[in-house]
């Protein structure tokens, strides 16, 4: 392991670390050196002497997610994560500068720091984003649009965020003071922090015809994780524990190779799947295999973190080169065509092997062949590349190279393909016996006119189609719920190229009726002052009038739209009581601040005093489940980005 005597040193005096560069949210993150230590009233980036806690230490494991936002790629460095404890001692958790791209935690909780800190309560986080280098790609429908340099905008100055402008921005959260952040020793505590990418940036004129993006950042946390999103947590190996089903990791989030943020420990059970070198394992194993690994092999996790014992059980493990980028180049996307044994990838990540470098690309061409290992991530089994088929996301470790034509290439013939759980979402045409047809709106994220289905079925009549795709459900899931015309969402692997039908095999089964509604409405600057007809403690209204005048607004669910401003009665927003990660958030665009809430109440009470007849609202962001009968929204987290 890299520097393991000083790695476990620092450990031992429980330090928290400074950090001098950051990561890029939606992808990836550069690593530069720091010093550990506890800060106070240090800048992003400062440097502090290293500070024993002693066993006045507790973990605080932070894991970092992202709000469905317009982005294909949104690739920046975290240069600095702080939390703030009440006397006003300041700690980094991050220890490297880190590039992030926040589009890929869509639908992922990375965790990014298990460090131990001093015990206390904190009251506040902050987040410093460096866009110098920034990589921020549109998605408009089509073939995405990379937005210019010049043409990313600081929302408080006005100015690109580009030299001789400053190109970072730090977003600050106050904690809710009835759920502060509290370190006790010997305890694990979890902050899960939320950059809201769809409150953060506002894309002019349009997403269809995008030409600027300007950034109000917007932080939102909760001491409880999202439920409905896998998590993931990536580091250096320490040591494997047979007897306890358990491993042990330095924690080094997105595709950092350096760096130290905690130990943390790693479940695992008898269903956990494991990919290891390119081989398959299952149960206890896999963790055989993994324990003949030497100290400091990369490994990553995907599974639950549980938030009333903050422990975390994986359902798969990758380590050493099964790990995309570890050993070898690597590339994430979904395969939009394949020919022999030639594929044509989409919309993905490429990095470069031992390096923290990453950056987006819109169409790469892999070549396979019978020495590529394949694996699917969580499932245990033999697999060939006749598994790799059209729609498929899919992982490739190879060597990057370009063609005549100057076009990005992998070679991964003596390489390993990781095939991802891959969702789709359709509207339910017929179901018999657990295969599921379904009109086809979106695969992998993709519309389905860019895919070239040719070859994936076993003759050229039974190739796939958009207009009838079958998915095929084991016998528990359940497909008899699904209704005709009603929209479904599968998560699930693209069937062996060349044997459909069916065109898909299902994991999960999503019945879109219990489904949540995500509203955006946005207000023209310089916003609205009395955005809502009713401010309470149990209702927020929004007018069909307001509605009706506001620049943009959308009710979605799952691949429907709704125009809100069609509700003659307006639209209601109350809390939903069952939400146990419920979290309120109020974004102050000007200064860049912005403040949590545990309740609707509390909520409600900070609004009425901020809509002080000259603070205007600029956006409003709500989810949670949605009432079409009623009209009524029952929110489980919302956002209101204000002007001041």
């Amino acid at each position: 392991m890299k520097n393991s005597q000083w790695q476990r040193r620092r450990w031992s005096e429980c330090k928290a670390r400074a950090r001098a560069a950051l990561v890029v949210v939606g992808a990836a993150m550069p690593a530069a050196g720091g010093s550990g230590g506890v800060m106070s009233g240090a800048a992003p980036g400062a440097t502090a002497a290293p500070t024993s806690c002693s066993a006045n230490c507790g973990a605080a494991l932070v894991s970092l997610t992202d709000a469905p936002g317009d982005f294909l790629s949104y690739i920046v460095n975290v240069v600095s994560l702080q939390l703030t404890r009440s006397d006003g001692t300041v700690v980094q958790t991050i220890p490297v500068v880190t590039k992030v791209d926040f589009a890929q935690l869509v639908n992922l909780s990375e965790i990014v720091s298990a460090a131990q800190i001093p015990a206390g309560s904190y009251t506040s986080a902050s987040m410093t984003l460096d866009y110098a280098a920034a990589t921020i790609v549109v998605d408009n429908g089509t073939t995405g649009v990379p937005i210019a340099a010049g043409s990313l905008i600081d929302g408080a100055t006005s100015q690109p965020l580009q030299a001789p402008n400053p190109t970072q921005m730090t977003v600050s959260l106050a904690l809710p003071s009835s759920a502060p952040l509290v370190i006790t020793p010997g305890k694990i505590a979890h902050l899960a922090l939320d950059f809201n990418l769809a409150a953060s940036n506002a894309i002019a004129p349009s997403t269809a015809n995008p030409t600027t993006v300007t950034v109000s950042p917007v932080l939102s946390a909760s001491l409880v994780p999202d439920a409905a999103k896998q998590s993931r947590v990536r580091g250096a190996l320490v040591s494997t524990d047979t007897n306890a089903s358990s491993f042990v990791i330095e924690v080094q989030p997105f595709e950092n190779e350096s760096g130290d943020d905690g130990r943390f420990t790693v479940r695992t059970t008898s269903a956990t799947a494991f990919a290891i070198n390119g081989a398959g394992y299952s149960g206890s194993s896999g963790l055989t295999a993994l324990a003949s690994l030497a100290a400091g092999t990369m490994t990553a996790a995907y599974g639950t973190l549980d938030a009333s014992t903050h422990t975390f059980t994986a359902s798969s493990v990758l380590a050493g080169s099964s790990v995309v980028g570890t050993g070898h180049d690597g590339v994430t996307g979904t395969v939009m065509s394949r020919s022999g044994v030639t594929l044509t990838i989409a919309n993905g990540l490429d990095e470069h092997a031992g390096t923290d470098d990453m950056g987006y690309f819109h169409k790469i061409t892999a070549t396979i062949g019978a020495a590529t290992t394949v694996n699917e991530l969580g499932q245990s089994g033999s697999f060939t590349i006749q598994d790799i088929s059209v729609g498929q996301r899919i992982a490739l470790s190879g060597a990057l190279g370009v063609d005549a034509s100057g076009n990005k290439t992998i070679d991964a013939t003596a390489g390993g393909a990781l095939l991802l759980p891959t969702p789709l979402a359709g509207t339910v045409g017929s179901t018999a016996a657990n295969v599921v047809t379904l009109a086809l709106q979106s695969l992998a994220g993709q519309a389905p006119a860019a895919f070239d289905f040719t070859g994936t079925g076993t003759t050229s009549a039974q190739d796939a189609s958009a207009a009838a795709y079958t998915g095929a459900a084991a016998a528990q899931l359940a497909t008899a719920a699904l209704a005709t015309g009603a929209p479904a969402r599968f998560i699930g692997f693209v069937a062996p190229f060349g044997s459909a039908p069916p065109d898909f095999n299902a994991i999960t089964v999503v019945n879109y009726a219990d489904t949540k509604a995500e509203l955006d409405v946005r207000f023209a600057s310089p916003g609205l002052t009395a955005p809502f007809a009713t401010l309470t403690s149990t209702q927020i209204l929004i007018s069909q009038a307001t509605l009706t005048a506001s620049a943009e607004r959308e009710l979605r669910i799952a691949f429907m739209r709704i125009d809100p401003s069609t509700l003659s009665a307006g639209l209601s927003l109350v809390p939903d009581m069952s939400a146990a990660d419920a979290g309120f958030t109020i974004a102050h665009m000007l200064s860049e601040k912005s403040s949590s809430y545990a309740t609707f109440n509390d909520f409600v009470t900070a609004l009425t005093t901020d809509l002080n007849g000259t603070t205007a609202a600029l956006r409003i962001e709500a989810v949670g489940p949605y009432d079409s009968t009623s009209g009524v929204l029952s929110v489980d987290r919302m956002v209101v980005v204000l002007n001041d």
